[in-house]
């Protein structure tokens, strides 16, 4: 039982190490439409530990820079140390801007409040969340609000909520959720999220928002969300957000709303040696207790 946690913490520090050392950052030039930087970001991103997540905070920034993004919210099951410490090695290293934020997962709702700096509580309706994510001056987001959620959003709550997402990989595996996520989104006039729901085996990224921002900085990129100034694409190429935003987007030839997110072979080997590892580490510590 020993050498079995040997090699799943070996597995770990494999992990870390390949993803320290994983493809180089995809850097994109700066997109100016309509006066407003083009911001590729993705707001809805775990990171380990306690997210079920394969990647650390430091290996969350280095694949954000990887896959080209500006913009990451580091979003914990009802915590937000782990965003802290992104947000820490992300200033160190210049970019991309991590902003703070919590994934509150409530029986009956998933929210995600972006730019906070303290742990909303997930015991309560998801009107009072909301009213205690603006009282800390951050952004509200219905996460992947599929149908099951719907009841949790009654009419005070969607009166306060500032976005939804609108994308969310899970359309590309259960297409019936695809017109659930488009009716909710419809249900006010909401800022359009699209996100990656990012645990780290599938690619961050692989839906995205195009924020329009005055630049990178926190400040910039809540007050967009909070004008509506963004806009997502699926692999349709169909589009949505604000109108003359995506008339500027169509019209751009430099624009590429459907850049394909990259999976190298080092990345991959730093997630399945992270998830193999982590799992040992749970098994076998589990098992030890019990001897």
């Amino acid at each position: 039982m020993r050498i079995a946690r040997k090699v799943a913490w070996g597995l770990v520090l494999v992990a870390l190490a390949a993803g320290t050392f994983s493809d180089s950052p995809v850097r994109n030039p700066p997109i100016v439409l309509g006066g407003f930087r083009v911001l590729a970001a993705d707001f809805h991103v775990h990171s380990f530990p306690f997210s079920w997540a394969t990647l650390g905070p430091l290996n969350t920034v280095l694949e954000a820079r990887r896959q080209g993004l500006d913009v990451i919210a580091i979003t914990g099951h009802n915590h937000v140390w782990v965003a802290k410490a992104g947000r820490w090695f992300s200033r160190r290293m210049g970019s991309p801007t991590v902003l703070v934020g919590e994934e509150i997962v409530a029986p009956r709702y998933h929210l995600l409040s972006i730019g906070i700096e303290k742990t909303v509580s997930w015991k309560q309706s998801a009107a009072d969340a909301i009213d205690e994510v603006h009282r800390q001056g951050g952004i509200a987001i219905a996460a992947h609000p599929l149908a099951p959620f719907w009841p949790a959003y009654d009419a005070r709550a969607i009166s306060k909520l500032d976005a939804a997402e609108v994308l969310h990989p899970v359309i590309y595996t259960r297409p019936r959720t695809r017109s659930e996520l488009q009716q909710f989104f419809g249900r006010a006039q909401l800022t359009a999220i699209g996100d990656s729901d990012f645990h780290g085996l599938g690619p961050m990224g692989l839906c995205r928002t195009f924020v329009f921002a005055r630049d990178d900085s926190k400040p910039s990129i809540l007050e967009a969300l909070r004008d509506r100034r963004t806009v997502v694409y699926d692999r349709e190429g169909n589009a949505f957000g604000a109108p003359e935003l995506v008339n500027l987007t169509r019209q751009d030839p430099r624009f590429n709303p459907l850049q394909s997110p990259k999976l190298g072979r080092l990345s991959l080997l730093s997630r399945t040696a992270g998830l193999l590892g982590m799992l040992g580490v749970f098994l076998f510590s589990g098992a030890r207790e019990r001897t």
